[in-house]
C-alpha cells in the first residue's frame, strides 16, 4: 500500500531487458510483468518498481544512487551473483554494522548486497 510521503517506486534503465530480467529471477527469484517491449515491472521486493529501455546505467563513481540489498548469507548472495553473469566490483568488505558487496548487473547498473558481521 502506497504511503504518504514515502518511496513508492524505483526505475533504471537497462539497454538488455533480458537479460536484466533473467539475472534479478535467477539470483533474487523476481517475478516480472512486461509493459510492451521497452518496460518491464517487478513487484513484492520490498519496494515495486522497474527497468526501461535506455542506453544508460546507474554507477555509484557516476554518482547514482546505490540500491542496497540484505542478505542472510553474503558469501552464497555473491556466488549466485557471480554465476549468473553478474561483475563484482567491489568485493566483500566491513563497514560499521556489517559487511557488503558491490556488483554489476548485465545491463550495467551497480547494486549492493549487506549482510551482518561475522562474529
Amino acid at each position: 500500500m502506497s504511503q504518504h510521503e514515502k518511496i513508492n517506486y524505483l526505475e533504471y534503465a537497462a539497454f538488455d531487458l533480458a537479460a536484466t530480467k533473467a539475472f534479478f529471477e535467477k539470483v533474487f527469484g523476481w517475478r516480472f510483468t512486461d509493459y510492451g517491449p521497452e518496460y518491464t515491472a517487478f513487484d513484492n521486493q520490498g519496494v515495486e518498481g522497474g527497468f526501461y529501455h535506455a542506453q544508460l546505467a546507474s554507477l555509484t563513481e557516476h554518482g547514482g544512487a546505490l540500491t542496497v540489498f540484505y542478505s542472510d548469507d553474503l558469501e552464497s548472495t555473491l556466488a549466485k551473483v557471480a554465476a549468473n553473469g553478474g561483475i563484482i566490483n567491489k568485493p566483500i568488505f566491513d563497514f560499521p554494522g556489517g559487511r557488503r558487496f558491490h556488483f554489476i548487473e548485465p545491463s550495467g547498473n551497480e547494486f549492493a548486497v549487506w549482510g551482518v558481521a561475522k562474529e
